[in-house]
Order: C-alpha cells, then structure tokens, then sequence
C-alpha cells in the first residue's frame, strides 16, 4: 500500500500551551469543578449576587489607579483604534462595575464573581499567569456596618467546612487569623511613627525570620528608635483567645482616637463571629497580620492550613473605605475576601491532600445496548436524567470487554446492559463496577437506593 502523498506532506505542529497556563485532564478537572461548585454554592447560601465581568476592558478604565509591578504585569494590546487590557483581579472591574451601574443597583451590593485572570509575571511553583479566584464583597452606599466584616469570616468558615466535609479535599483544621488597620496605625500614631508601611513590611516577615531579624530591620534601615521597636514587636505578639486579645489591648490604655476605633471594631467583629457560628477554634486574633498596606484601612483576613502553614495565606481580603473614587464620587466602602482557586488546587494536589477516587466524568450509569435495543435504551437514559441521575449510553460498537473498560477507565460506577428480555420485562441488572454485586431495577427512584 502507498503512502497519501497529502499525509506525508503536512506538517505537523507540535501540541503545547504557553507557560504560567495550565490545563487539567479529566479526573483533576472533575475535583477543581467540585471545589468551585462548593464554593460557588456557599456563597450564594449567604445570598451574593453572581457576577461575571469581560476578560478584556479598556486600558485607561482597567488602569486608572494602577502602576508599579502592576501595570508591568498587565496583559496590554492594541486592536485597531481600541487600547485594551485583560484583568488582573476581580476587584477593579467590580469598582467599575458599581459605579457605571450605581444607579440600578440594590445597596448594600452583595455579588460574587468566580472566574480567570491574568498575569504576566514570571512563572513559578503554583503561581501562574492565568489563574481563577474566587471573590466576595459586600459594598455600601455612604455607609457599611462593622457587622458585615464578621460575616465575611462566617462564609470563608462555612466554605472551608464544605470543601473539608466534601470527601474531596484532606485539608486537615484551618484557622481565619483577624486584625484592624486601624488598630495598627493608631498605635503607629500614638508612637509617633510616620513611616507605616515600611513598619508593616517588617513586621510581616516575623514568622519567617523571627523575632530579633525584624528588630534589627526596624532599628536599622527602617529607622526606628529601640524603645518603640521593641513595643511594636511586644504589640504584635499578643496571643491567646480573641476575648483575651482585646482585654490585653484594652489594659495597654492607649490614648489614640484611631486605635481606640480599631480595637472597638476588632471587638464587634470577634463578638459577632461567635453570634455566627464559627467554631472558636476556627478564628483567631493576629496582630502580625500586614497585608494589604495601603488598600484596607479597617478588618484585614487570613486563613491558613494549621497542618500546612508552609502554604501560606489560602484566603484574604479586608475592608476599604473607597472602592470607586476612580469612577465616581459615590463613597462606596466595602469589605471582601478573594480565595485563589487555582493556587489552591496546585498546593494541595502538590501535599496530596486531594482525593481524585478514579473518577474522570459525571456519569453515575452507564447503559451499554444490545443488538436492536438503541432506541429503547437512549428513551431509558433520558428517564434517568430527567430524574436527576446523570447518564450515559454506550454508542459505539465493539466487544462487550470493551464497553466495561470504558466505564472502568472513567471511574463510571454503574453499569447497565439493556438487551430484548429488558425491554420486554422493563426491568434490567445494575451493577457496581466495584463490588461486581448486581441489583435488578426498573425505575430511577429504585436506583437512587444504591447510587453513591
């Protein structure tokens, strides 16, 4: 036999995608839709809105606030006469997004938005260029009561609870660690320290460099007298439980009207996080907590894996006083978290804490049909669907030995043949791919007796 000229001819581009982008097979993906599901259905529990923003806006509007290692890592490109950018967070659209619809919408505005953004920073272990997070955030118009900032932490647990409790994710304890910006820059202040936000960056390398390493940054190139380091540091090492925290910050006497202000929201939040049932051993009050520096200026979270504290934060966010002053002049204080989905897929699959279990697709039966029995049997599956079941038929022909490894391959967890004597008698044998055991059914309700 010759060969197709035409075959021997093409050429063949090798398949491959771009680096920082990732793509799952079937059995990760089906564990990542899961964990998306859990989230996205926690969420809306709490009564958030569903949002979805485009990838692309336009570059002046994306922009507008940006610079820095920002803007260099913005996805930027010109179509004709339109200068557009891919987002890099959830956040910036959002505040675009309230202020072009301020008018239409009900306040306080409760959405969230799961979906992909983009980064074009250097490619690392589990961070990468495209990525999904998931992001809440309630906004107020004018005004937005302390109380919501409790109830953040009420959905992180509540999110957590679910994806722990789901089969899917040994995640072990996790615990959401609390502070108030307000707080810290009040006793920046009563210090008589300008120079916050270098203080911040210090004292956020504390858990990993330790105690006298910040201290000879802060006396050092920071340029903080000894006495007020060693106050900061003493400040910040304040432990034990949340009701015990905000007594040893009472008992300081701090004589600052933004601390005072801080630590009162501190206490309302932490009080009402118990009124909501988060378990006590869930949240806690850490003071070393310096994220967002010059973005929230109230509640600031944290949620970390109490037995893989090496994956650092797996959840964060805060309150901020102004999310649209680039698009109106509408004061819309907020407060929000934002859980990076795809960072958290990649470091938990790397510490083999997630459960795949062999299953590739949805399927719960697959109905394999016999000689002339198609017909009868896609009539069957769709009896099946209708009822909840999510079913497949076998369409393709070939051996029976076949047909069996397909649903083993996928992880299929049921199997139905449906020959003559089963469209006669309407009755037919489910089986389990993993037991072998075989039970006769007729109707879904029966099935839903042995599906898992």
């Amino acid at each position: 036999m010759s060969e197709n000229p035409e075959s021997t001819q093409r050429n063949i581009t090798e398949p491959s995608i771009m680096s920082g982008f990732v793509e799952l097979l079937p059995k990760e993906q089906m564990i990542m839709t899961r964990m998306t599901d859990i989230i996205k259905n926690t969420f809306e529990s709490y009564g958030f809105i569903p949002l979805d923003t485009p990838v692309l806006e336009k570059a002046d509007v994306l922009l507008a606030k940006s610079g820095g290692e920002t803007a260099k890592q913005v996805y930027r490109f010109q179509k004709g006469d339109s200068d557009i950018a891919m987002r890099f967070d959830l956040t910036v659209p959002l505040a675009r997004y309230v202020a072009q619809h301020y008018g239409e919408l009900t306040f306080p505005f409760r959405r969230y938005h799961i979906g992909k953004v983009y980064r074009g920073e250097k490619p690392q272990k589990g961070r990468f260029r495209e990525f999904y997070q998931c992001d809440i955030d309630i906004i107020g118009n004018g005004r937005l009561g302390i109380v919501n900032d409790a109830e953040i932490v009420s959905v992180i647990y509540s999110a957590f609870s679910a994806l722990g409790q789901s089969g899917i994710v040994n995640m072990g304890d996790f615990v959401i660690m609390i502070n108030n910006r307000r707080l810290m820059n009040g006793y920046f202040e009563y210090l008589g320290i300008d120079n916050t936000v270098e203080v911040l960056r210090s004292i956020d390398k504390i858990d990993k460099t330790g105690r006298e390493s910040v201290r000879k940054e802060l006396t050092g190139p920071v340029g903080i007298p000894e006495d007020k380091a060693d106050s900061i540091l003493d400040l910040i090492e304040i432990s034990g439980s949340p009701k015990e925290t905000v007594q040893r910050l009472k008992e300081m006497n701090i004589e600052n009207d933004t601390f005072r202000q801080g630590l009162s929201e501190l206490e309302t939040v932490c009080g009402n996080i118990e009124f909501l049932g988060v378990d006590s051993d869930h949240f806690a009050v850490n003071l070393k907590i310096a994220r967002g520096l010059d973005y929230y200026t109230g509640t600031v979270y944290e949620t970390v894996l109490k037995d893989h504290p090496q994956l650092g934060s797996i959840c964060s966010g805060g309150r901020y006083d102004e999310l649209a002053s680039n698009y109106t002049k509408q004061s819309l204080p907020g407060v929000g978290i934002s859980i990076g989905l795809s960072r958290l897929f990649y470091q938990l699959n790397e510490i083999g804490a997630l459960d795949f279990g062999g299953v590739s697709t949805p399927t719960k039966i697959l109905f394999i049909p016999m000689a002339d029995t198609v017909s009868y049997t896609l009539g069957k599956a769709a009896e099946f669907r209708r009822a909840g079941i999510a079913s497949e038929v076998y369409l393709n022909d070939g051996k029976m030995s076949k047909k069996m490894s397909y649903a083993d391959k996928l992880g299929i967890p049921y199997v139905a043949v449906i020959g003559s004597d089963e469209t006669q008698s309407g009755r037919f044998r489910l089986k389990n791919m993993a037991t072998g055991e075989q039970v006769e059914i007729s109707c879904p309700d029966e099935a839903k007796k042995y599906l898992t």
